[in-house]
Order: structure tokens, then sequence, then C-alpha cells
């Protein structure tokens, strides 16, 4: 959820009296909102227990970084983009720029998913013991002192 706000509400993709946009959204803006927060939501939850995985591979964060910015220009408004504006002028950020970014879109969410396999592919499984599997010898001795 705080991706999907992260992501949607300085673009306008989630209406807010903050922010606006010249450009109203796309039609495929908010499916790719939902499913880049997801992604997103999905690997940064795989660093919430991070204790030196083996195979450590630091293109990770940085496939993940890049599929979230990726994300954030495919559904932002073409003519908000002041960096596409000062290279493309708006006429260019219009005629050139929006028509790329459902590209834009499709490349994000191939990022997030690579990043999101190659982050679980080297964490290690857990067992989970349910009440009925658990024995009395498994439970963790008293540790107060």
């Amino acid at each position: 959820m705080v991706i999907a706000l992260l992501l949607g509400l300085p673009t306008d993709v989630i209406p807010n009296p903050v922010f606006g946009r010249p450009v109203p959204v796309t039609w495929w803006s908010v499916p790719v909102l939902i499913i880049s927060a997801v992604l997103a939501g999905l690997l940064v939850a795989t660093y919430v227990r991070d204790d030196a995985t083996k195979g450590d591979d630091p293109t990770r964060e940085r496939i993940g970084g890049l599929g979230g910015l990726l994300t954030f220009f495919a559904i932002g408004c073409p003519v908000c983009n002041k960096l596409v504006v000062v290279a493309l002028g708006t006429t260019g950020a219009l005629d050139w720029f929006a028509p790329t970014q459902p590209w834009l879109a499709v490349i994000s969410i191939a990022l997030l998913v690579e990043a999101l396999r190659r982050r679980l592919r080297t964490t290690d499984a857990c067992r989970v013991e349910t009440s009925s599997t658990a024995s009395p010898s498994d439970e963790p001795a008293n540790m107060s002192s």
C-alpha cells in the first residue's frame, strides 16, 4: 500500500489535492500501478529478514530500483516531467515520450519480476511448525533471568 501511494500520489494516478496533471491518466496506468506496487511490495518484504543471504547479488537492488523508477516515468504525466520537457519540449513530450510510456511500463514490470525472482531464488526456506506437528521439546527454553 505504501509503494502504491509513493508512486500513485505524485503522478496523480491516485487523485489528490496536492498534485495535478494536465494530461488525463491513461487506461493502463492503474493496472500498472497495482502490479508494480504488488511486485515492489513483495520485493521489499524479502528484505525484512536479511541475514547474509547466500550468493548475495548486488544487482538485485539495482534492478528493483530501476524497475520502480521506470514505473514512475511510465505512469507519470508526460508534460509534468521536467527532464522530458527540457529535453524534448512539451510537443516532444506528447509526441515522442508519451507513446513510449507503455513500453516503459512493460520493462519496469519485467525488471521488478526479475529482481523478485533473483531475490527469492537465493533465500533459504524455513520450516513452519503447526500446532499439530510441534512437540513440547521444540518449545524454546525459558529465557527469563
